[in-house]
């Protein structure tokens, strides 16, 4: 591994416990890191409590790899463990002033008569419109049009909009869920990763541009003098535009930064309900619990992974 290279280990645990026993479950799993330009998934291990009866493996319409699971034995818990080794290549530095203007952008992306967009263009147009967790509203544009003056490059709109969510939102896991309408998230300026995603998303596609939503993981940092603690993290959410000539361009608005080299990319989707790292059904009543314990480290700290989750 030559030293611009960096190498984490990812565990992802999720525990549902059931009120009472389920007959039959079928889950499908997007825990398997995608293969990208700069983040090759070089080991790859899922282990379930109870063992599937049928497992299969296949590619979304969005590229992400999938895990089917099918479970048929009566069963009261469901745990499921995935385990990654990934590597992640440094990016080149991106001009974000040398991108066209976001209008170009926006106006590129129309659909008229006789006008043919190429495969790259075509594949964006997907992520214009409204989908379950973004909306398209008069709303979201007037609060992006500060950001997005007349001939402003897009990339230096995207970091302005990015940094101004960062200052003008606070993060508080407690006062929204996945089901809270980002409208909500707009008037109280209040959420979480995921809220930061789709209100940035519903910001974008507001204007006429394209952008999606990102499920992965970032690096996070114990306290001076302190160990990293497993199963202390969690999935994180961030949202990537496109831009004609340098493709699709990550921004972080939870943390006012460009992913580089501590996220780590799960897939993509119009929103969260595209890449749901676990979702299912059972057969059965009741009600259940879910626990998700998840650890993200440099290789070289491997020997953390012999602690007990929390």
């Amino acid at each position: 591994m030559t030293p611009s290279l960096l190498r984490y280990l990812i565990r992802h645990d999720t525990r549902y416990r059931y009120s009472q026993p389920v007959g039959e479950s079928r889950q499908l799993v997007r825990l398997r890191p995608r293969e990208l330009a700069r983040q090759h998934c070089l080991a790859h291990n899922l282990e379930t409590d109870p063992a599937p009866r049928r497992n299969e493996q296949y590619t979304d319409s969005f590229g992400n790899p999938v895990c089917s699971l099918h479970f048929e034995r009566e069963h009261d818990m469901l745990f499921v463990r995935a385990e990654s080794l990934v590597e992640i290549t440094p990016p080149t530095p991106c001009a974000l002033d040398a991108s066209p203007s976001w209008e170009a952008v926006r106006d590129g992306l129309v659909y008229r008569a006789g006008h043919v967009l190429d495969a790259a263009g075509l594949e964006a147009t997907g992520c214009l419109f409204e989908s379950r967790h973004v909306r398209v509203k008069h709303d979201f544009a007037e609060y992006a049009h500060a950001d997005f003056p007349a001939a402003m490059p897009l990339l230096v709109g995207v970091e302005r909009l990015m940094q101004r969510i960062h200052r003008e939102f606070i993060y508080a896991p407690e006062a929204t869920d996945i089901s809270t309408p980002v409208t909500e998230v707009l008037a109280s300026r209040r959420g979480v990763c995921q809220d930061f995603a789709h209100l940035m998303l519903s910001c974008l596609r507001s204007l006429g541009l394209a952008a999606r939503y990102v499920s992965g993981y970032i690096l996070t940092h114990p306290p001076a003098g302190k160990e990293r603690l497993i199963g202390a993290d969690a999935t994180h959410a961030w949202v990537s535009v496109f831009c004609p000539g340098q493709g699709w361009v990550d921004f972080d608005p939870t943390n006012a930064k460009m992913p580089a080299t501590e996220h780590v990319t799960l897939g993509w989707g119009r929103d969260f309900a595209d890449v749901s790292p676990l979702r299912g059904v059972i057969l059965g009543s009741g009600k259940h619990e879910m626990e998700i314990a998840v650890t993200m480290a440099p290789e070289t700290d491997s020997h953390i992974f012999l602690q007990k989750p929390l």
